[in-house]
């Protein structure tokens, strides 16, 4: 599999440059956000994020708020919380949201890769059938659209 391209978002920096170079010595792509808003920026102006380890609890824009503002702009980006305030709500709340997966901090690193390249995999389905979707000459916008929506799970 080819290195995966992560966003690694949560307000607690030390947390953050740790996983972070963790992941960089195993060859991976990484930017990090210290916020929701700056996340939510850092996927306009980067197309090749294809993961997104995103905190629960932060000042401002929670994680909670981020993965419902991403996924209306970016739906096929996966996103993975992650968290050290584990609780039923938020779990069952992102998984609605469509979060991949919800792990728990401290978690392993090879458990984090792993979980990340089967998003990246889901990601890659998801894409390609959205692909043979548009290029369907035969059906209306509605239909098109209607036929994404499935895809996404919305």
């Amino acid at each position: 599999m080819t290195p995966i391209n992560f966003l690694l978002v949560d307000d607690e920096k030390p947390f953050i440059d740790t996983l972070a170079q963790r992941l960089r010595q195993r060859g991976f792509a990484v930017i990090c956000a210290f916020s929701g808003m700056e996340a939510l920026n850092q996927l306009d102006n980067d197309d090749t994020i294809e993961v997104v380890v995103l905190d629960v609890i932060m000042p401002g824009m929670d994680g909670i708020e981020t993965i419902k503002r991403l996924k209306e702009k970016h739906p096929t980006v996966e996103v993975i919380m992650l968290t050290g305030h584990s609780t039923i709500h938020y779990a069952v709340e992102a998984i609605k949201l469509d979060a991949f997966d919800y792990l728990t901090k401290p978690c392993n690193i090879n458990q984090l890769i792993s979980k990340a390249e089967q998003a990246v995999s889901r990601r890659n389905e998801r894409k390609a059938k959205i692909f043979d979707v548009r290029i369907k000459l035969y059906i209306s916008k509605e239909e098109r659209d209607e036929q994404i929506a499935q895809i996404l799970k919305r």
